[in-house]
């Protein structure tokens, strides 16, 4: 694509709104922009993104047997009345009636509605076991948005959902998901420390989060350096410890394995599952007929991953002083071409002449076809954060070599020409 037609407002001044470090990136690159505090226009370039990660997520949910499938965001209210959580989650909910009096609600989960479903839709043993998932909008009015895509008010998730007849069905499903998970993460660039976590109002006994260590992360686990053990703790029962006079101890911010300090970190959760046991599947008698006939309520797992607060936590890792360095499997564009003069007709034949052999290829290539000086050029490709550059000048053409650019390091090097596509589709491969 050409930048002249992709529509990329990058921006030279970090905007007042931006507190988080991605949050400043994401709107001087041109990735989104705030249309009120806590929801967001995804850009082309954010779109992108957003994409390449939503398809890491179908491949690794379809590859763990799970089908997609898409829920409605505007859900009855009497549905969460039944599980009580109306009331647990509160104001947090977007709740209105429509023109018939009916209560309503924007959804910011999906349990019920997923339960409702499979109890209308379900009656056999036959039928287990079943996972399903859907790519999402969420709504939650938050008390304070903060940190752009973060902690919104509307927002981007995957949820999935498992079905067995028992508990030993729900641990492999749960086990499936959990290394789908780990798979994820790395796949889209991301360290993630998993933890043993509380599972609120979700319900259930047992859950684990997936944590993206981050300094303005609110979430804080203590870390094991010597083991890597993880306990995740609450902000105010780590510094009630810290101020006993027993901190430091064996015993108490210590690990329970080494008897060292553990270290805090700072974090921000990208996913969190559950096993929810029949917590829902009751409430709603959501049942199945077992082999002898008999009626059970479904074993339920539930699986979430905050795919729109994913762009952030990458980005956060993945950074300098120039700009974003997207990993390459959810970059935008794999290869940005810069020529570094369009109003040569031999550089500009030589660049388009590259870009149409790469696009056929099959590689993403954004070609800066703008009328601008070197010096933007390249300071523009840094902070997109495009993983490769190939500039195109006079010089390179008369000694018939491109230059490469690596996002990641700042490294360059020549390539001859009659090679580069060769080359660079072997690099990104």
């Amino acid at each position: 694509m050409f930048w002249s037609k992709v529509f990329i407002p990058t921006l030279k001044e970090t905007p007042k709104e931006a507190e988080s470090l991605s949050h400043q990136l994401l709107l001087r690159a041109g990735f989104v922009r705030m249309l009120m505090a806590g929801a967001y226009t995804y850009l082309p370039m954010g779109l992108r993104v957003l994409e390449k990660i939503q398809g890491i997520i179908r491949q690794e949910m379809n590859a763990c047997g799970a089908s997609e499938l898409l829920l409605p965001a505007l859900h009855p209210l009497e549905l969460w009345q039944k599980t009580g959580r109306d009331k647990d989650l509160g104001e947090v909910m977007f709740k209105f009636q429509d023109r018939r009096g009916r209560d309503l609600s924007l959804g910011p989960t999906h349990e019920e509605i997923i339960t409702d479903l499979i109890k209308n839709n379900f009656s056999s043993y036959r039928q287990l076991p079943l996972v399903l998932y859907q790519i999402q909008t969420k709504f939650r009015d938050e008390i304070r948005p903060r940190f752009g895509l973060i902690r919104a008010c509307e927002f981007i998730m995957k949820d999935a959902y498992s079905f067995d007849q028992d508990e030993a069905g729900l641990d492999k499903n749960y086990q499936l998901m959990y290394e789908a998970y780990k798979r994820i993460f790395s796949r889209c660039g991301l360290e993630t420390l998993i933890t043993e976590a509380d599972p609120g109002v979700m319900g259930g006994k047992v859950s684990h989060e997936f944590m993206a260590p981050s300094p303005l992360g609110e979430d804080i686990i203590l870390l094991c350096s010597k083991c890597k053990l993880t306990r995740a703790f609450s902000r105010e029962k780590i510094e009630n410890e810290e101020g006993s006079p027993h901190a430091g101890k064996e015993g108490n911010n210590s690990c329970p394995k080494c008897r060292v300090n553990m270290d805090k970190v700072n974090t921000i959760e990208v996913g969190h599952i559950f096993k929810l046991g029949t917590k829902y599947s009751q409430a709603m008698q959501a049942n199945f007929s077992d082999a002898k006939g008999q009626l059970k309520p479904l074993v339920m797992g539930c699986y979430g991953i905050g795919v729109s607060r994913l762009i952030s936590a990458i980005i956060e890792q993945n950074n300098d002083t120039d700009g974003i360095i997207w990993p390459a499997q959810v970059a935008p564009f794999g290869i940005i071409i810069l020529p570094l003069d369009v109003t040569d007709q031999k550089v500009m034949q030589a660049a388009n002449s590259l870009y149409q052999e790469l696009c056929a290829g099959g590689l993403d290539v954004l070609f800066d076809d703008r009328d601008e000086r070197a010096g933007v050029k390249f300071k523009d490709a840094d902070l997109i954060g495009v993983p490769t550059s190939i500039v195109i000048g006079k010089k390179s053409i008369e000694e018939k070599n491109i230059e490469l650019r690596i996002r990641k390091d700042k490294s360059t090097q020549l390539i001859p020409r009659e090679n580069a596509v060769k080359f660079i589709t072997k690099l990104l491969s």
